[in-house]
């Protein structure tokens, strides 16, 4: 690992959350951040003062402990106008259920009886859930599920194509259709394809744990949690026709999988290599993050992100699509949980154990 660039600084600026899981921001509500709790409730950060009552408690719907709870919050592009958001959450009997909801006639509380499921599938085990929405600049939802956990992949599902496990999705919420109540987008890369799910959109995965869309120029990136000895951040960029295979169960990281067995050159040439992988020795499991587009600088073009286990926060270069070494930008101590950003491209972390939220600035 590499020494810092020039080093980040946290801001905590809000405290006293309940197993916080991920920051967002809302189009049209600038100083406005929402951050998810694991239990089921969504917390309002505004104007510096974290509010009491929660813009949505759906508590009673969520299976919440573990790697399961209510795991991601998306907000439609023309919020500002329709209201309409999206979450996603372990339902009680361990399914995963991706619903939409509105805002009701208060800015700051949605109407829980406008809950719409969106779609809903069997998690055969607790862990592994992915659980993240993002919409992309191409205004479609994508979703991050896992491969359905226990350890290994023992059912395959990461190179299955029949199932939408250890997947990014792809849905067209604007447009139901064929029975379901979301279209297809016809380019998606398996969209006429006999005998696999028309909504995969890249596949390969083991627990996509967070990924983000860089504001400047709609590159995704993932962040992709390791069984035993690697994790990785991938990059898949804007131009991409979807069907990228990420390798996970064959490959972990840049290696072969199990460690020690050989995968083949020629099978290796198959999966798209990371841009950047740590060992165990330096954490255990990644929380995927943002490039900044904030107005500091300094920061301004590297992409961060950090380790749950260790609190370790790196970055590399957002404008290099190759591997690099990442950059150890600072040890924070913290159970990282999630990256998020305001509508100004700051950036922000959530502290799971600590119930705390903050902001990456440049280090005095």
């Amino acid at each position: 690992m590499s020494s810092a660039t020039s080093g980040i600084d946290l801001k905590r600026i809000a405290s006293g959350l309940a197993d916080p899981l991920g920051v967002t921001h809302a189009p049209g509500r600038r100083g406005v951040l929402f951050i998810v709790e694991q239990g089921g409730t969504i917390r309002i950060w505004k104007d510096g003062e974290l509010r009491t009552r929660p813009f949505l408690d759906i508590t009673e719907l969520v299976q919440s402990g573990g790697e399961q709870g209510l795991l991601g919050l998306a907000f439609h592009p023309r919020y500002a106008r329709n209201g309409r958001f999206f979450v996603d959450y372990t339902a009680v009997n361990g399914d995963s259920v991706i619903a939409r909801y509105k805002r009701s006639s208060s800015a700051n509380v949605a109407s829980p009886g406008s809950a719409k499921i969106i779609l809903r599938f069997e998690d055969p085990f607790p862990n592994h859930n992915g659980g993240h929405l993002a919409f992309g600049p191409d205004g479609y939802l994508y979703i991050a599920s896992g491969d359905g956990g226990s350890g290994g992949d023992p059912m395959g599902n990461g190179q299955r194509l029949d199932t939408l496990l250890g997947k990014i999705l792809r849905i067209d919420v604007n447009a139901p259709g064929s029975g379901r109540p979301y279209g297809i987008p016809p380019d998606n890369p398996f969209a006429g394809t006999s005998g696999a799910r028309p909504e995969i959109w890249s596949y390969g995965l083991r627990n996509p744990w967070r990924f983000s869309f860089d504001r400047a120029n709609g590159n995704m990136w993932i962040g992709d949690v390791g069984q035993s000895a690697l994790e990785e951040i991938d990059l898949e960029p804007r131009n991409s026709d979807g069907g990228v295979n990420y390798g996970w169960n064959v490959r972990e990281g840049n290696q072969c999988y199990p460690s020690g067995t050989q995968c083949g050159v020629d099978q290796l040439r198959d999966y798209e290599d990371p841009v950047a992988v740590y060992s165990h020795d330096f954490g255990c499991s990644v929380t995927g993050g943002f490039v900044y587009r904030g107005p500091q600088d300094a920061l301004r073009g590297r992409y961060f992100f950090g380790d749950y286990c260790s609190g370790t926060i790196w970055s590399i270069d957002g404008t290099v699509s190759r591997e690099q070494e990442p950059q150890i930008e600072l040890e924070s101590g913290l159970s990282i949980s999630s990256f998020g950003e305001d509508t100004a491209g700051n950036v922000y972390i959530t502290d799971l154990s600590g119930g705390e939220l903050f902001k990456v600035r440049p280090a005095p």
